[in-house]
């Protein structure tokens, strides 16, 4: 990965406090499928019944902040078993939708607001603030935890959440991307989904196999605006079709014809053949789409298998397959990300944090989900001991390989077609992505929903990158 000079953004303001809370219950029901935006505009927030907000009776509350995706809804309705082995830590979940998680805890952590002791970050945010020293490093956590095996993360998604030689946040679950599709739809057509598709196979097939007067979408694609929703995939694309966003010398490279070729093809596939509402839809509405059977593929992030494969919340379990995502002029396409847990360095209960952490990313963890939750309902891609579990190795014989695949080709020599001056492949590697990948990201939704041309959306994206560029030294 190519070296990356430290930068410190200018802090966000302070995150408001978490309000009130409610109680899960002490064992979880069979999950729901629980769309990304769930939740609503406003800030969810679950815990433990009788959590106080201080360490009033000998006790410690712990604020922990997460995404409301399903396998971390999951560990909420587990909580009362980490609670029996830790009686004097009480936890308090402030839980959000993906971009306001985003927002919410990078205003806490950069500012040093303090509202926090745990929060789920990933593998963009951790070396960015690891540098700025914004998180406590977890090796001496780590290394004093009996069973906790780190070499047991996958190795490259252990390495995308380790800076100098410390882990400073942990995986909960690690993704690629790949596509899944209806094979019992294929069948019926006579279509063969190649291990490689290419990008012209899949729009070939979601033309044969777009049906609206029945309910049925050709492909789901993400289109929501936000760097971590519509940018992911998008920049797949745009990495496949021999694209980037900055060049060595930090040129901005958004309207260029190999970008603006890959998000023409993107913005015409989701446009003609994709599901309604594909401007607004995120990774949660697009896993109900393709869950609830109203969609014949769908290229996304390959956490997707614990929503497609739940039998009690999804319509297709025993009806698909999985292959590697649609390239152009590369090896491989794909991410590589994780959502993972840190300790802000202002958490004055640092203990009582890494206990919680390490309950939700042991070993044991994943026994837990498996019994209580179902196996389907592992978090998939951070642990190589996951795919040796019995019980989830024959459930997951037709995705497994795949993820791992997908995983271990997530890099820029396999996934990209020229050298770039920043880390990362479905985001830039710099502190100022998140607020260039969230306009770029609005702009390419405007497109989606047809609100202007692929030209006037790149044009006004590459302005925007222009002004990053020229804090790099690029004088253009």
């Amino acid at each position: 990965m190519p070296h990356l000079r430290s930068r410190t953004s200018p802090p966000p303001s302070a995150a408001p406090a978490p309000t009130a809370l409610r109680t899960p219950a002490s064992r979880p029901s069979r999950r729901t499928v629980l769309g990304a935006s769930a939740l609503g505009a406003g800030a969810a927030t679950l815990g433990l019944a009788g959590c106080g907000s201080g360490s009033s009776g000998g006790k410690q509350s712990i604020v922990v902040a997460i995404v409301s995706n399903p396998q971390m809804q999951d560990a909420i309705g587990l909580v009362d078993h980490f609670r029996a082995d830790h009686p004097d830590v009480d936890v308090r979940f402030v839980s959000l939708p993906e971009n306001e998680a985003r927002a919410k805890i990078t205003a806490s952590v950069a500012s040093g607001g303090g509202e926090f002791d745990v929060v789920m970050i990933s593998n963009y945010e951790t070396p960015l603030w690891a540098k700025n020293g914004w998180l406590t490093d977890l090796q001496p956590f780590i290394d004093k935890t009996d069973g906790y095996d780190p070499e047991d993360f996958i190795p490259t998604i252990r390495e995308a959440l380790t800076s100098g030689k410390s882990m400073h946040s942990v995986p909960f679950y690690g993704e690629s991307a790949f596509l899944v599709y209806r094979k019992d739809l294929f069948d019926e057509a006579g279509l063969t989904m190649p291990g490689h598709p290419s990008w012209d196979d899949i729009r070939s097939f979601a033309k044969t196999l777009h049906d609206p007067e029945n309910g049925m979408s050709g492909i789901a694609l993400r289109g929501l605006a936000g760097w971590g929703e519509n940018l992911a995939p998008i920049n797949t694309a745009i990495n496949t079709f021999g694209g980037c966003w900055f060049d060595m010398d930090w040129a901005p490279r958004l309207d260029s014809e190999e970008v603006r070729e890959a998000v023409s093809t993107y913005v015409d596939t989701v446009r003609t053949w994709g599901q309604p509402g594909a401007a607004t839809s995120g990774f949660g509405e697009c896993l109900t789409q393709f869950s609830q059977g109203n969609a014949a593929m769908w290229f996304d992030a390959s956490s997707m298998v614990s929503g497609i494969e739940n039998p009690d919340s999804s319509t297709v379990v025993g009806k698909t397959d999985y292959t590697l995502g649609p390239t152009v002029e590369t090896e491989s396409t794909g991410w590589l990300y994780s959502w993972a847990l840190a300790i802000p360095e202002t958490s004055t209960k640092k203990q009582a944090a890494w206990d919680f952490i390490a309950w939700m990313t042991h070993p044991d963890y994943f026994q837990l989900v498996g019994k209580e939750v179902g196996w389907e309902a592992l978090p998939p891609g951070s642990r190589s001991s996951t795919y040796e579990i019995p019980e989830y190795k024959k459930l997951a014989a037709h995705y497994a390989t795949p993820t791992l695949d997908s995983m271990d080709n997530a890099t820029q020599e396999k996934a990209m077609t020229q050298e770039v001056p920043y880390p990362g492949l479905q985001f830039v590697g710099i502190p100022e992505f998140q607020d260039l990948g969230t306009r770029v990201g609005q702009q390419l939704s405007a497109a989606i929903a047809g609100g202007q041309s692929v030209e006037d959306a790149l044009s006004q994206a590459q302005t925007f990158a222009a002004s990053v560029a020229r804090t790099y030294g690029w004088e253009g």
